[in-house]
């Protein structure tokens, strides 16, 4: 294992915030506009796909970064410090909110905890998918 600078609790904790506002505000507005429907009800199912493509195909695209990891100077790596592949944030994205869907959110919480706690600061999707969360390289 080739985990070096793992990223914490509170800054994984702070990208995901910024990731809500940054996409998500602006997805609930694009969903009201298209759905005319306030409480989103019906926009619910596009909103939870475009946020599950933005999650697989972005840090694809950026080297591991979303909008909310790049401000916050953190990004998603594979276990041997490679760039993330389709593949590994497919499994990264729709195992861990399958898993944290059964569970009804306890896994995220433990998920959570773990990132707390762990040497490693893995969380269970990490663990699935073979990835750990990285401060940016020298001069990136």
């Amino acid at each position: 294992m080739d985990i070096h600078n793992p990223a914490g609790f509170w800054i994984r904790l702070g990208a995901a915030l910024l990731d809500g506002l940054v996409i998500g505000i602006p997805l609930s507005i694009l969903s009201f506009v298209i759905t005319g429907d306030i409480d989103n009800s019906s926009g619910d199912g596009w909103i939870n796909l475009l946020s599950a493509l933005y999650g697989i195909f972005l840090p694809v695209y950026w080297r591991g970064y979303v909008v909310g990891k790049k401000v916050c100077g953190i990004r998603i790596v594979k276990i041997d410090g490679e760039d993330v592949r389709i593949g590994t944030m497919v499994i990264r994205v729709l195992c861990g909110a399958f898993i944290y869907a059964i569970t009804l959110g306890i896994a995220a919480i433990v998920s959570g905890i773990m990132v707390g706690i762990r040497e490693d600061k893995r969380s269970i999707h990490d663990l699935i998918a073979g990835t750990y969360v990285t401060y940016n390289r020298p001069g990136e």
